[in-house]
């Protein structure tokens, strides 16, 4: 199998292959949320890594849940153990009304559903590319992923506490995905094309509750 195909494969699976020679004895393998990452020995052939991934991805596939459990579980905000009330933040504005935890997640998921068609519909066109489904969902290590098999894109309902660009740019990003399945410079010049200033709303999210996929 190729590293083309083991790339489509993964990507499938919302996992990202990154291969990087070192200085290394052996081909080294570490999975992380949304990674496989390969580090392998200069002097080793490009047939004999592939070879090395091809056996590796059935097992990054069936542990990835897993390992984004504990990592979720890790980078949990503490404010999932809190039941009292604080400020809210619509579409990157503060808000005069103060919620609990459970009752803000229920807001943001309203807000994002009566928002989310008229996005689509802005943006599907622009992009080239129509989602087959689109869902929303509590997570806490993703603004977004894309299911490109099923054509299915996941947004997170805690996109309305930033401004709504936010949200348009995690959207063209999930709609570029259905071009292309990984995050190659192909997928960004992609993502450059549909919406030329992504990058100042990407760095707005960037380190904050989420990751794209």
């Amino acid at each position: 199998m190729s590293l083309h195909a083991v790339r489509q494969h993964l990507a499938q699976a919302g996992i990202e292959l990154q291969v990087h020679k070192k200085r290394v004895k052996n081909i080294n393998f570490r999975l992380k949320p949304y990674t496989l990452m390969v580090s392998a020995p200069a002097f080793i052939s490009t047939a004999q890594i592939e070879q090395a991934i091809a056996k590796r991805v059935s097992w990054a596939i069936d542990n990835h849940a897993q390992v984004l459990e504990q990592h979720q579980r890790k980078h949990r905000p503490l404010a999932d153990s809190s039941t009292a009330d604080s400020p809210i933040l619509l579409w990157g504005a503060e808000q005069s009304l103060t919620l609990s935890r459970d009752k803000k997640l229920a807001y943001y998921r309203e807000q994002l559903a009566a928002t989310m068609p008229s996005l689509f519909d802005k943006w599907q066109p622009v992009v080239g590319a129509y989602a087959n489904e689109i869902r929303l969902k509590k997570m806490h290590t993703r603004w977004g992923s894309c299911n490109t098999r099923a054509r299915r894109i996941w947004l997170s309902v805690y996109l309305p506490a930033y401004p709504l660009e936010c949200t348009e740019y995690v959207i063209v990003h999930e709609l570029c995905h259905l071009h292309h399945a990984n995050h190659s410079h192909e997928f960004w010049q992609t993502v450059a094309t549909a919406m030329p200033d992504y990058r100042y709303w990407h760095d707005m999210l960037a380190g904050k509750t989420g990751q794209l996929d």
